[in-house]
């Protein structure tokens, strides 16, 4: 393997026997074979000659609808499964965070499992020590850890198990939706752990529903749906494919269908955009097809050579917009700070439903901008810059 890969996946499927007769003797565990044979069961395909690289400090995403094989595909990476056919080979220490608190004694006390889990991870009872204050501080947990863990929250064990995990010595970790537990401050903390490991040369693989969470944070990413590899590259890319699947109606804007999409429950009806000297300005009408609750509204920037400068929506600046009725219309306009150097801009616009996943207007290029400044900056954005000097 290449010095710089840090994981390989070649060709690998995983199969599982899904019998449909129940076993309740000892005598059917020694008939099921036979079963098997005479058609009593099924083969579930669950990875399909699934083949990928990821290098060595890359941050790597894998999306995909619950049921695609993702998790499984993770947990051969871990060594949890063998794969049926195919090799995956790893050059280094690999921990997964796929389940949290694994180890973890009910019955003791949250000081007593922080000991108990260090030596799990290979750590000297003296090692703990000088780590424990860190452990708790991180966890939030000071003044519970002399409780059993049994009268924890699944919050506050989550926190603590995440607060363990993170002392792990690895060249690899795996991770599989861990933050979705816990209190909006304690994820922004796991956040900025994963900004820090962006900047180490640990290999991160990063199993996630929240797209936000995958544009930001990872370098490429794969897209899995029913067993099988459908797209890898871009986060941003994969991440709009991811939400595509949610949405099997397509509808066309001019002569080029793939520009737009989604279901149509409330359609973008107008966007103009403008821009000032200090403001970019986009005004959007939206409509309606049906009563919809809570519509989520998103804006993304992109300039000329096609990259994404910039991109937001309702949900993430907590705006909660209010139901429509059918028929309904709503202005939603946005004002954006003009720190883009000279140029022209796409405007892309979604409505999407609560979730922030599933879509009922996505239109890519739906209104544009041209920007004029006095000079050009070989950089994204240009702040303007004050210079004093003595």
């Amino acid at each position: 393997m290449p010095e710089e890969v840090a994981i390989r996946v070649e060709n690998v499927s995983k199969n599982f026997i899904l019998p449909h007769e129940k076993i309740s003797s000892v005598k059917g565990l020694f008939t099921s074979a036979a079963k098997k044979r005479n058609g009593k069961s099924e083969t579930q395909h669950a990875l399909k000659d699934i083949s990928f690289e990821i290098k060595k400090g890359e941050f790597f995403g894998i999306v995909g609808r619950n049921g695609s094989g993702k998790s499984t595909l993770l947990k051969i990476l871990a060594g949890i499964y063998q794969p049926t056919s195919g090799k995956v080979s790893t050059a280094g220490k690999l921990v997964p965070f796929i389940e949290l608190g694994v180890g973890f004694n009910p019955e003791l006390t949250g000081r007593e499992n922080v000991y108990l889990n260090g030596a799990m991870l290979g750590f000297s009872e003296k090692e703990v020590s000088k780590m424990y204050k860190d452990i708790v501080e991180f966890a939030e947990l000071e003044r519970f850890m002399d409780q059993k863990l049994k009268n924890y929250s699944s919050g506050m064990q989550v926190r603590l198990a995440f607060s363990m995990a993170t002392r792990s010595e690895a060249d690899i970790l795996l991770i599989d939706e861990v933050l979705a537990v816990g209190d909006a401050d304690f994820q922004r903390k796991c956040y900025e752990y994963f900004g820090k490991l962006k900047k180490s040369n640990i290999t991160v693989i990063f199993i996630s529903h929240d797209m936000s969470a995958v544009r930001e944070y990872c370098d490429r990413a794969v897209l899995i749906d029913d067993s099988k590899i459908v797209n890898m590259g871009d986060p941003d890319v994969i991440s709009q494919d991811y939400q595509k699947l949610f949405n099997q109606v397509q509808h066309k804007a001019g002569n080029n269908p793939e520009r737009r999409w989604g279901d149509e429950s409330v359609r973008i009806i107008d966007a103009q955009a403008s821009a000032s000297e200090t403001n970019l300005i986009v005004k959007t009408t939206i409509k309606a097809a049906r009563d919809f609750e809570k519509p989520v509204a998103g804006i993304r920037i992109t300039d000329s050579s096609g990259t994404h400068i910039t991109g937001t929506n309702t949900k993430i600046e907590r705006i909660v917009l209010p139901d429509l009725a059918k028929n309904q219309t709503m202005k939603i306009d946005w004002q954006i700070p003009n720190v883009f150097r000279d140029g022209d801009y796409d405007i892309d616009l979604t409505i999407q439903y609560g979730d922030a996943i599933t879509v009922a207007d996505w239109w890519d290029g739906a209104a544009s901008v041209s920007i004029k400044k006095s000079r050009r900056l070989p950089y994204i954005v240009d702040t303007g810059f004050r210079i004093d000097y003595l």
